[in-house]
C-alpha cells in the first residue's frame, strides 16, 4: 500500500501540475496582449478572457507551497531558502500582475494603461521561466550538504540546462494560452491566436527536443526512472502531434486539451524523475533529499489527509462550477471591466 509520504508526494505533484495547467494559460494570455492584440480593446478582450479565473489559478500555488510545508517541512525549508532571491522576484511578478489587472483601467490614459500592460506582460513572463528555471535546478541537482543547506552560487542555479527549461515552459504556456484564446475569443484575434500558436509549435518542439537531449545527459533521471520518463516522453509527442492536427482542423477546445496534456505530463516528468527524492544534492547521493527525510511526522500527515480529503471536493466543485459559469467567449461589443 502506498504510504502517507508518498501519498503527500503524489498530492504536491497533483498540486502543481493543477497550477501549471490552469495559471499556464494565464501566462500565456497574459505575454500575449503585447503582440496579439492590435488595439487597447483587443487587449481588453484578452485580458478579460481570463479575468473570472486568474486569481482562483493561482491558489493551486500557494496550496502546493502550503502542502509541501506541511507535509515536507525540510524540503520547504530547503527549497526556499536555496532558491530565496528568485522566489522573491516570482512573488513581486504575480503581485504587479494582479495589480495590473484591477488598475489598468481605473485611469483613461495611454500612458497609464501602457505602464499596467508591461506589468502584465512581465508579471505573465516572469513566473513561468523562472519555474521552470526551478524545476530544472531540481532535476540536474543542487549543492546541498549533510545539514540540508543549500549553498548555490549564481550559476549553480543558472546555466544553459536550466535557462533551456525556463525558455521551454515560457513557450509551453504561451501556446497553451494563445489557444486558450482562441476558445474565449471572436473574430480576427480568434483567428490570429489560432495561427500564431500554430506557428509556434515548430520552436517548441525543437525546445523540447534539446531540453530532453540535456535532460539525458544532465541528469539521472533516465537511469532512475528511465522506463517511466520514456512512456511520457511519448505520451507528450502523441499529444503535441495531435496539438497540431487539431489546431489545424479548427478543434480548438481539442487543441487546448492536448497541450494542457503536454503541461501535464512535463510536470508529471519532473516528480517522477525525483522519486523517491525530493531534491537532487549534486554534491552526493546520500545528502539528497527524500520523501522520508523531508517529510513530518506520520501523525501530522495522518491529521492532514483527514483535511484534504473533506476540504477538497468542496474547492474542486466551486472552480469547476466558476469555469461552468463563465463559459461564454468574450466579446468586443460587450461591456468590458478591465
Amino acid at each position: 500500500m502506498m504510504s502517507l509520504n508518498e501519498l503527500w508526494f503524489v498530492l504536491v505533484a497533483v498540486l502543481f501540475v493543477g497550477f501549471f495547467f490552469l495559471e499556464g494559460f494565464d501566462f500565456g494570455v497574459g505575454m500575449s496582449t503585447k503582440f496579439l492584440a492590435k488595439n487597447d480593446m483587443e487587449r481588453r478582450v484578452l485580458i478579460n478572457s481570463i479575468g473570472p479565473f486568474w486569481d482562483a489559478n493561482e491558489v493551486w500555488l500557494l496550496t502546493g507551497g502550503g502542502a509541501m510545508f506541511a507535509a515536507f517541512p525540510n524540503w520547504y525549508a530547503t527549497l526556499f531558502s536555496g532558491y530565496y532571491t528568485p522566489l522573491v522576484v516570482l512573488l513581486l511578478a504575480l503581485i504587479a500582475r494582479g495589480v495590473a489587472f484591477e488598475f489598468r483601467g481605473k485611469v483613461d490614459s495611454g500612458k497609464w494603461k501602457g505602464t499596467w500592460d508591461w506589468a502584465i506582460f512581465l508579471g505573465s513572463l516572469l513566473p513561468p521561466f523562472l519555474l521552470g528555471v526551478v524545476f530544472s535546478g531540481l532535476l540536474k541537482g543542487l549543492p546541498i550538504g549533510e545539514d540540508m543547506e543549500m549553498k548555490a552560487g549564481l550559476f549553480d542555479m543558472v546555466n544553459l540546462y536550466t535557462l533551456i527549461g525556463g525558455i521551454t515552459v515560457v513557450m509551453l504556456c504561451l501556446v497553451h494560452g494563445l489557444l486558450f484564446a482562441s476558445l474565449r475569443t471572436t473574430g480576427s484575434l480568434q483567428e490570429r491566436a489560432r495561427k500564431l500558436a500554430h506557428k509556434l509549435l515548430i520552436p517548441l518542439a525543437a525546445l523540447f527536443v534539446i531540453f530532453g537531449v540535456l535532460t539525458y545527459f544532465e541528469t539521472d533521471v533516465f537511469e532512475v526512472r528511465g522506463l517511466l520518463i520514456s512512456l511520457v516522453a511519448v505520451l507528450g509527442v502523441v499529444a503535441f502531434v495531435l496539438a497540431g492536427w487539431f489546431i489545424r482542423k479548427q478543434k480548438d477546445g481539442w487543441a487546448f486539451g492536448m497541450t494542457g496534456a503536454m503541461i501535464a505530463l512535463s510536470i508529471a516528468a519532473v516528480f517522477v524523475g525525483l522519486f523517491p527524492r525530493v531534491m537532487v544534492s549534486s554534491i552526493s547521493d546520500a545528502f539528497s533529499l527524500t520523501i522520508d527525510t523531508a517529510s513530518s511526522g506520520h501523525y501530522s500527515l495522518k491529521v492532514m489527509t483527514i483535511v484534504a480529503c473533506s476540504l477538497l471536493p468542496f474547492v474542486l466543485g466551486y472552480q469547476i462550477w466558476s469555469y461552468f459559469v463563465f463559459h461564454k467567449r468574450v466579446h468586443e461589443k460587450e461591456h468590458l471591466e478591465y
